[in-house]
């Protein structure tokens, strides 16, 4: 499934905006252009997932910020452009399990920092 452009991209902006005030309000720094996504770094671990969450276009974390990192997030940040809001019913939907989770797989587990135990 894969929505139109005109429906996905409102969805995509909002989550954008909405990742850009949270991580405003609670990193540490500034909030930068890097590996494709703006990354909103050292902001407090209960404020997102794992090591960090994109919200739209916006990454939220403490300090995962490596190149390999940086790439599974821009691919988190295309799939909220493809989907817009639906992305996070779609996700969730997906399951929480990460390697079962498409999307996770898709924007690739091990660079996500996904390993099996």
């Amino acid at each position: 499934m894969r929505l139109h452009p005109i429906l996905a991209r409102p969805g995509y902006w909002l989550a954008t905006a909405g990742g850009m005030l949270w991580g405003g309000v609670l990193s540490l720094g500034r909030v930068r252009r890097e590996g494709g996504v703006w990354v909103a770094r050292r902001c407090p671990r209960w404020a997102f997932g794992r090591g960090g969450t994109t919200i739209g276009a916006v990454y939220l974390t403490h300090d995962s910020t490596s190149a390999s990192v940086l790439a599974h997030e821009a691919v988190h940040r295309a799939q909220w452009k493809r989907y817009g809001l639906a992305f996070i019913p779609l996700y969730f939907a997906a399951g929480l399990d990460p390697f079962g989770n498409r999307f996770e797989v898709e924007a690739g587990l091990e660079s996500g920092g996904y390993r099996r135990r």
